[in-house]
This record gives structure tokens, sequence and C-alpha cells, in this order.
């Protein structure tokens, strides 16, 4: 079976997508629907804008959405997904590409999530770090031990590299006791903020209203969702999943083993870099995973 998986905010670059609408009819026109929504002109952002640009959370979320979706409904006939996932933010993407949502739907939403995230970052400052070389278990139980500050597993991506998320203080605390854990690294990420932790709430509460007013359909095949690593076509669930993936872990290692549990042989990755498809890889070797055939 086929699946198709969607990158989260990280995987942007300068002259993404620029080629698409230089090449496709198709792409050119979504590309400046996609300005007309936002009401600025986030192509030029994309294509010719610095790495300090496309970092803002409120442009690196819709640009890597647009990115992904529109190189997926460019595929034509070989877009057949017959399960989708996405990573974080690209949850919105897989949502699209199975149909659930609509494209203007969907960039209005990852709009709206991206300066929700972007205020509750501004409100305290907070970060992320990679942790590599410990067990699950182990992360937890060192987060779970930081009692006075907020520290908490964010990103579980591949065995042996899980992301953590919380106050500055509280992230540095974990690290250092990651590392006298035994951890083969604990890295500071350059993010806005401490996404997928109980400091996204304010931003949960601002878009719960927006994903409740959102029209959202039945998909044509099962998605995938961070909160739970289970697949749905259930509109009301869906939604659901998609307000507590504000505060609540991605568990992508659990995605990719249910996926493959559930007859997936092939993966696609669609959208900007590569990697989803490393990630895969790691957690199950001998699946087929690349980017989008030229």
């Amino acid at each position: 079976m086929k699946a198709f998986v969607f990158p989260g905010q990280g995987a942007q670059f300068s002259g993404m997508g620029k080629d698409l609408y230089e090449s496709s009819a198709l792409a050119k026109e979504l590309f400046e629907k996609a300005n007309d929504i936002l009401g600025y002109r986030i192509t030029d952002i994309m294509f010719e804008g610095t790495d300090e640009d496309l970092r803002q959370t409120k442009v690196t979320q819709p640009a890597v959405f647009l990115h992904s979706v529109i190189s997926a409904l460019c595929m034509g006939d070989d877009f057949k997904p017959e399960m989708t996932a996405g990573h974080s933010l690209g949850e919105f993407s897989a949502l699209v590409a199975a149909g659930a949502l609509s494209f203007e739907d969907g960039l209005k939403l990852v709009y709206a999530r991206a300066l929700a995230m972007q205020k509750a970052c501004e409100v305290q400052p907070s970060t992320m770090a990679a942790i590599l070389g410990l067990p699950d278990e182990k992360v937890e139980e060192i987060c779970a031990s930081i009692t006075d500050d907020i520290c908490v597993p964010a990103n579980y991506n591949s065995p042996g590299q899980i992301v953590i998320s919380g106050t500055i203080s509280g992230v540095e605390k974990a690290c250092e006791l990651m590392k006298a854990a035994g951890a083969k690294r604990a890295l500071p990420l350059k993010v806005g903020g401490a996404f997928h932790s109980p400091l996204m709430n304010p931003a949960k509460v601002e878009l719960e209203a927006a994903i409740k007013a959102t029209n959202i359909q039945t998909p044509k095949c099962p998605v995938y969702q961070n909160v739970d690593a289970l697949p749905h076509t259930n509109p009301e669930e869906i939604k659901t999943n998609l307000v507590a993936q504000l505060t609540a872990s991605v568990r992508w290692t659990q995605i990719v083993h249910n996926m493959v549990a559930d007859g997936a042989t092939d993966f696609t990755e669609c959208g900007p870099g590569a990697v989803l498809q490393g990630l895969v890889k790691k957690i199950e070797s001998g699946i087929t995973a690349h980017g989008i055939e030229k």
C-alpha cells in the first residue's frame, strides 16, 4: 500500500517551490490563490527570502504547507494515497491531501495556527532540544522528574531520537540530566518556542474555535493523527485530535509502525527536505521511503 507523508516546521529552505511555480500551471494558480488568501505575497518570501525570513513561525508554517500540498497535487494520476500522515504541521497537509480539508480551508487554518503559536511563544520565552541515544522511557522519566519547571517529550521522531519542549530553564536542566544519564547528544533547537507542550495552551484555546468552525469531510483514505498514532476518518474525531495536537506529543515512531502494520509498503514524502524519509527508514528498516519521483 502507498503511504504519503508530509513534513513539519524546520523543513523549509530559501527557493522552496520556485521550480513548481515556474513549471506547472496548476502550481502557479494555487500559489497565487494562496497569496490572495493570506493578503501578502508569501511566494516572494519562499522563492527569494532569507533563512531568517523563513524561520518566522507565521511564515514557516504556511510555506511548508503550500510546498507540501502543491507538490502532491501536481503529481496528477501518480498521487493515489491509500493512507496519509503528517509530522506536526504536516498533519494539515495530510488532511488536505486526503480530501478531508479543502486547500483554502487548510491554508486558513494553518495561518491561524501559526499566528496563535507565534503569539503564545511571545508570552513566555521557551525552547526545544533534541535528545539522541536514550530510550523513550528514560527521557520520559527525566522530564517527569523536573517538577519545578516545564519540560515534556514533544516529538517521538524515531527510536533514540526524541525532542523535548518547555521553558528555557526546564529544557536546560533536562539536557544536563539527559547527558548525565548517557545521552549521546542533547542539542538545543533554533525554534520560536515550546511547541507540543503545555506552553501552547493559549494557542490551543484560540485555534479550537477556528477548527470547530471549519468544514471537515470524511477523507478518501485514513489519516494517521499525531495525538494517538491511529488512523482516523471520522470528521469529529479529526477535529478533536487537531485541537489536542498543539499541546500533545507527536507520536511519529508509532505512526510509522502502525502504518506498516496496516499494510504500508511504500512511503512518499511530499514537501521540502527529506527528513521524514530518513525517519521512516530508521523506524522500519527495509521499507521503501523516497521523495516525489521526477
